[in-house]
């Protein structure tokens, strides 16, 4: 049977008229022009269906590749079972790309879909955000997945729980466990205080002046809200927009959000597991420990979120946030 996927790396442009890229970034090294490839790639042989997918899933991924879907680290045959349980019951398309960060062997990617239920026909619209790291396998399939982060903790949570076996279940039990016990450290070496755990390359001045701005707003939101809302003249621009949950928040409406979330919860941002910068956007995937101030309950929490700042004299303010949590 002849194959039904697409598989070329030299088909990139014709890809991206498919699938535009909204907020474009640099992609600059051969090893990041390949993982572009292979998401454009990824996306049309998605939308040929769950037999196409599968199929396009022996060359993306290795028979090792993990793949952490709303926080459940699944083996591949296991990511394979979920998406086909989920693919049995909705249509689900790929649609344009509103945000692709790429840095080193890393990408960030939010994405919209359109999901159609099979039994009722009604459609959806969303968006998805992903974390994924490549590795150069140096054979005849190129650039491969090692590992995937595809949304956060949601409500599937214990569904998902149950076809992941003990191995992984274990292992994911160690990245809440460690993050529930965190100790900040006490340092003014914010690099050090906010470690990343899967760092990538810092390639600009603008990209240092954003990945300061991130740790200083990590720091002032650790020290609670009357902090973190006196530094906001200088982290935010006035005509801040942060959208989340399909909901556009003022500046003024975002501070409000902050000071429920803290009046409810002690919240200490951890670390990161990932920390993308290209060109004006960042793209960070980040852990939080948080307390429940009237139960005492604990819990690991994290959150995706890709950031755009512009320059405000010689630091930079963030303009526009989407945030999935």
């Amino acid at each position: 049977m002849a194959s039904t996927i697409v598989n070329d790396y030299n088909n990139t442009e014709e890809l991206l008229q498919k699938f535009p890229i909204i907020n474009e970034t640099p992609v600059e090294s051969e090893m990041e022009k390949r993982i572009q490839n292979r998401l454009l790639t990824g996306f049309e042989n998605w939308n040929r269906g769950f037999d196409a997918w599968k199929e396009w899933g022996n060359i993306l991924y290795t028979p090792e590749s993990l793949y952490n879907v709303h926080s459940v680290k699944l083996s591949l045959s296991q990511y394979q079972m979920a998406m086909m349980a989920t693919l049995k019951a909705n249509d689900i398309q790929m649609g344009d790309f509103l945000n692709m960060v790429v840095c080193g062997d890393w990408t960030a990617i939010h994405y919209k879909i359109a999901t159609i239920n099979r039994e009722t026909g009604n459609v959806s619209d969303g968006s998805v955000m992903e974390f994924v790291h490549f590795g150069e396998m140096g054979d005849e399939l190129g650039c491969r997945v090692i590992e995937g982060w595809a949304g956060t903790k949601g409500s599937d949570f214990a569904m998902l729980s149950r076809i992941q076996g003990p191995d992984l279940l274990e292992e994911q039990e160690k990245v809440f466990a460690s993050v529930v016990n965190a100790v900040i450290p006490d340092t003014d070496n914010l690099v050090e205080k906010y470690p990343v755990v899967y760092p990538t390359p810092m390639r600009s001045e603008i990209g240092e002046l954003i990945q300061d701005a991130i740790l200083k707003d990590f720091d002032a939101y650790n020290q609670g809200f009357d902090a973190w809302n006196a530094a906001t003249s200088d982290l935010y621009t006035a005509d801040y927009k942060h959208i989340m949950d399909k909901k556009e928040l003022s500046l003024d409406e975002y501070k409000s959000y902050i000071k429920d979330e803290l009046d409810a919860n002690d919240v200490k941002r951890v670390c990161f597991d990932s920390f993308l910068i290209s060109g004006e956007w960042a793209a960070i995937h980040y852990r939080m420990a948080v307390t429940d101030k009237a139960t005492g309950e604990k819990s690991p929490a994290d959150t995706m979120q890709f950031i755009h700042f512009v320059k405000d004299g010689d630091k930079v303010k963030a303009d526009q946030s989407i945030v999935k949590c």
